[in-house]
């Protein structure tokens, strides 16, 4: 099993509505870096996810998604009237992937990256280095077992 971090604006894509979503699961679209579209094609079937509010007033970990569908081509680069349409990308030559992701849980209170900065376990995690702003990174079992423990724990997102 691998553990990932995914980020989302909660203006664009947020934990309530993955909660809310038919059966509870997304097409995760849009990526459109490359090594993003790396660790998804390495995703498998039942590897735990960070869900990850990004660009709002308290960015964090607010929730625990797990992936139910191996990588496959991201249809949005298709269509001409997406956002995300990639006129390079065919179907017959995909250039992007994405994965299917299902709602487990949502957490009391937002882990702030404030207070994953502060957590000395956490100071190698991807996500509170300088300039990491990757939408789609690696979690080693050690980062997700703490990310889980201060989650789950009353108090601890730390506002700020």
């Amino acid at each position: 099993m691998q553990y990932w971090l995914m980020k989302s604006e909660p203006e664009t894509f947020s934990i309530e509505d993955l909660r809310n979503a038919l059966k509870q699961s997304t097409f995760w679209d849009g990526v459109r870096n490359y090594q993003a579209r790396n660790h998804m094609r390495s995703m498998q079937v039942g590897d735990l996810v960070l869900f990850y509010h990004s660009s709002c007033k308290v960015p964090g970990v607010v929730g625990l998604a797990e992936v139910v569908s191996e990588a496959h081509p991201d249809k949005t680069a298709f269509d001409p009237k997406s956002p995300y349409y990639d006129p390079k990308s065919t179907k017959d030559n995909p250039r992007w992937h994405a994965v299917d992701i299902q709602f487990k849980e949502a957490f009391p209170e937002t882990l702030s990256l404030t207070a994953l900065k502060q957590e000395p376990a956490l100071s190698s995690m991807k996500v509170v280095q300088k300039g990491q702003r990757l939408s789609v990174q690696p979690v080693t079992p050690d980062e997700f077992k703490k990310v889980l423990k201060l989650a789950r724990r009353p108090g601890s997102g730390k506002k700020s």
